[in-house]
């Protein structure tokens, strides 16, 4: 304490230290006044920037204009400062610590993610302002004598921060990696969506187990131990686990046949919709409602799954429709091939036809068959319009649709008979005589 006091007596408690501190206040106050309109004056030389990009690069000068503002008083102040003879130690110390958080904000901004980016940003400037304050060494020797021992294994705190650290930083390498690769191999026209996604979760998983690994590599853990904890995992996998290892190992075979891809237009059970995306352990197909239903992978292997654009989307929709007997069921078959051209959704080549497809009970029972080729934008709704239109001209040339008739027919001779009267004529057997 003696010591502590003797050196805030001797170091801080003096005109000089105060005479640097109001240097940095003053720099300060300058470069707080003057950030808001260079900002403005700096956002507004950005509109050069492609619209795709130009927020991301407001929002990273936006946080530098004060702290670049700020370093460049500092300097002006320390040419000053130093000039006059003054001692200039606690200015130097703040200039170098904001210039590493310059410097450090600026490589962080091409991490994509906010979060990661404030994170390292925050990391590297705690590592580079105690390395300027020179006590970054002690730190490390403080963590690194901050120990437990395991065995033969020791594990101190510095060897978990290295640890954490390189972890972190590998996760973070691995996923750029993998969206990096992802990109290059989507304007590869030779291979399919599956395989581009098959490709891709592939990466991510090998740049995960990469990180794992270097972490644990790190602590000082002999990998080689967890080997005696591969049965245990293989009992675990074969009862508590085979339905999540059924649906990758499924995942994994649907990317591989390339049975399903995403955009293709399916119907699996009662739910009908376009695949949104291929995952590990679903599939997210989203319906004409808007509602995303994810479903197992072990469903699209093991039942039927209707694929309307597996090979091409050119799909065949029927319209059933019934005339009445009165009716000419050849005028309304060209009223009907008419109604399906006139629907622009409808292609010309198949042809549309309409068919006789049987007699009812109270109408001629007729088929309308045309072709679309976009069944991503419905079914019902192109069904839909057809309908209607031949509706239109149904009515328009006296085609009649009928309704179910029922015809009742009685008798005369039965009712005609008095009550107590069997058809016959012979009285009833229990009837009492008069």
């Amino acid at each position: 304490m003696d010591e502590a006091g003797r050196w805030i007596m001797a170091d801080l408690l003096v005109p000089e230290t105060g005479l640097q501190v109001l240097v940095l206040v003053i720099a300060l106050g300058i470069a707080w006044a003057a950030a808001r309109p260079v900002t403005r004056a700096v956002l507004a030389a950005l509109q050069w920037v492609p619209e795709a990009g130009r927020g991301r690069a407001m929002a990273v000068v936006s946080g530098l204009v004060l702290p670049t503002l700020w370093l460049g008083l500092l300097l002006l102040s320390l040419f000053v400062v130093s000039a006059a003879g003054l001692p200039t130690k606690l200015v130097v110390v703040a200039a170098y610590l904001n210039a590493a958080w310059v410097a450090i904000r600026l490589a962080s901004a091409a991490i994509r993610e906010p979060a990661w980016a404030r994170l390292f940003a925050l990391f590297a400037w705690s590592i580079a302002a105690l390395n300027i304050l020179g006590v970054f060494a002690d730190l490390l020797a403080a963590l690194d004598a901050f120990a437990v021992t395991f065995g033969g294994l020791r594990l101190s705190a510095l060897t978990v921060v290295k640890s954490v650290f390189i972890l972190i930083v590998l996760l973070w390498a691995g996923k750029f990696l993998a969206r990096l690769l992802a990109g290059r191999l989507a304007r590869l026209p030779s291979l399919t969506p599956s395989i581009q996604v098959l490709t891709t979760n592939l990466l991510n998983f090998l740049f995960i187990t990469v990180a794992v690994v270097a972490a644990l590599s790190t602590l000082g853990i002999d990998l080689t131990a967890f080997a005696v904890f591969s049965g245990a995992v293989g009992v675990g996998v074969g009862f508590g686990l085979q339905k999540i290892v059924s649906n990758l190992v499924s995942g994994i075979i649907i990317l591989l046949d390339r049975s399903v891809k995403p955009g293709d237009v399916i119907a699996i059970g009662s739910t009908y919709g376009w695949i949104n995306s291929l995952n590990a352990r679903y599939v997210s197909v989203i319906t004409r409602d808007g509602t995303e239903h994810l479903i197992p992978n072990e469903e699209l292997i093991t039942q039927r799954v209707e694929n309307w654009s597996h090979s091409d989307n050119l799909v065949r929709l029927r319209a059933p429709a019934g005339i009445s007997y009165k009716s000419d069921p050849r005028k309304a078959i060209d009223l009907c091939i008419e109604a399906a051209k006139e629907v622009p959704r409808v292609l010309a080549e198949p042809k549309p036809v309409c068919l006789v497809t049987g007699f009812g009970d109270s109408s001629v029972d007729l088929e309308l068959r045309f072709w679309i080729n976009d069944p991503p934008n419905g079914i019902g709704n192109v069904v839909s319009q057809v309908y209607l239109l031949v509706w239109d001209k149904f009515h328009a040339q006296g085609i009649e649709i009928p309704f179910p008739q029922r015809d009742l027919h009685f008798k005369s001779s039965d009712l005609d008979k008095p009550p107590g009267v069997s058809p016959s004529g012979a009285a009833p057997t229990d009837a009492v005589p008069s």
